[in-house]
């Protein structure tokens, strides 16, 4: 069988590109869409919801909060201060002790006067959709309002409202100074939704599922 000359493997290179662009849009698109209209980046216009899902980020070793974490703790904090929730769960990954997210989410939040009540920690929370799916089916939730940076929020509030979530979000923009980390962080967030849409599809169980009465526990404490 002849080889394919230049002209005809520039052609089937050019075809491969546009097909992987058309279907990481569509992906992009599927994921997306649901969060049209619920997000916002102020916390009076954020509905009044019980819980509020603070997702996890970059924590030093040290266990100080990276700058893009600290910003959204801040929100967190500023919604459960409003009166807009009444329990915010801190949710990431809690794979060693000297990167603890959720530990450390909670240490940060405390120290700024949050009750520690108040406060919930998923440690399983491994990446966007796991907190998701955990909130609803863990923590036995049906409403949330996803706090993190404004870029990541249509994947995350997408992705919550696929999995039945009445879900809404408060974007943080604080930190777009930072202009390398934000920029590669809405890039690959738009590359993100290819997994997200696999997780969807396959309904991929997170790890450690069993349930759990923490949420609804400190919810009956706020109501005291």
């Amino acid at each position: 069988m002849p080889h394919p000359g230049p002209r005809r493997l520039l052609d089937l290179i050019l075809g491969g590109g546009v097909l992987g662009l058309a279907g990481l849009g569509a992906c992009i698109a599927y994921v997306r869409l649901p969060a049209r209209g619920r997000i916002t980046t102020a916390v009076a216009s954020v509905p009044r919801t019980p819980v509020g899902l603070v997702l996890g980020a970059q924590v030093y070793p040290s266990g100080w909060p990276s700058a893009f974490l600290r910003a959204r703790l801040d929100l967190g904090r500023h919604l459960l201060e409003s009166g807009r929730v009444e329990v915010l769960v801190v949710s990431g990954a809690a794979e060693a002790p000297e990167y603890d997210e959720p530990r450390a989410m909670r240490a940060y939040l405390e120290a700024d006067g949050v009750p520690s009540d108040r406060i919930v920690e998923d440690p399983f929370g491994l990446d966007t959709y796991d907190s998701c799916v955990r909130a609803r089916d863990v923590y036995g939730l049906d409403a949330i309002v996803l706090v993190s940076q404004s870029y990541h929020l249509p994947r995350a509030v997408g992705t919550a409202r696929r999995l039945g979530l009445d879900a809404y979000g408060l974007g943080d923009r604080s930190v777009r100074g930072r202009h390398e980390p934000w920029v590669s962080g809405t890039i690959r967030d738009q590359l993100a939704c290819v997994k997200a849409v696999w997780d969807l599809v396959s309904r991929r169980r997170p790890v450690e599922f069993g349930p759990s009465t923490a949420v609804t526990d400190a919810l009956s404490a706020a109501h005291r």
